[in-house]
């Protein structure tokens, strides 16, 4: 249950994202944001810790600001596989990419607040 209501919470924050941001858009319905989210958390999963790990060097030189780019370069890896899949999620700029990251990283993050974790 609780991984189902993290993934609605995803979906939500690339629904606000898109709604807020003209560079993030999103063509479908609310299908189209549950693929989303579910390709952003396996991209996140997979592709993130192996890029975070080859610069690390750069994290610490800029104290974390470098992980606001591989964010951004997680949810473009996103739009790029949504968009070969043949799901409608357009990310067209870097900075685009950049606070949308930060939207649907907010949204996930008050939604782990509300949801208790098993122990």
């Amino acid at each position: 249950m609780t991984l189902l209501l993290r993934w609605a919470a995803a979906a939500a924050g690339v629904g606000v994202a898109a709604w807020l941001l003209p560079g993030i858009r999103v063509t479908g319905g609310i299908a189209t944001l549950f693929v989303v989210a579910l390709i952003f958390g396996l991209v996140n999963a997979l592709v993130r810790p192996l890029v975070k790990m080859l610069s690390c060097g750069l994290i610490v030189l800029t104290l974390g600001l470098f992980l606001l780019v591989i964010n951004a370069a997680m949810l473009w890896l996103t739009s790029l596989l949504a968009h070969s899949l043949g799901f409608g999620f357009e990310v067209r700029d870097f900075g685009s990419a950049v606070l949308g990251a930060i939207i649907i990283s907010l949204a996930t993050w008050t939604s782990s607040l509300a949801v208790p974790e098993r122990k």
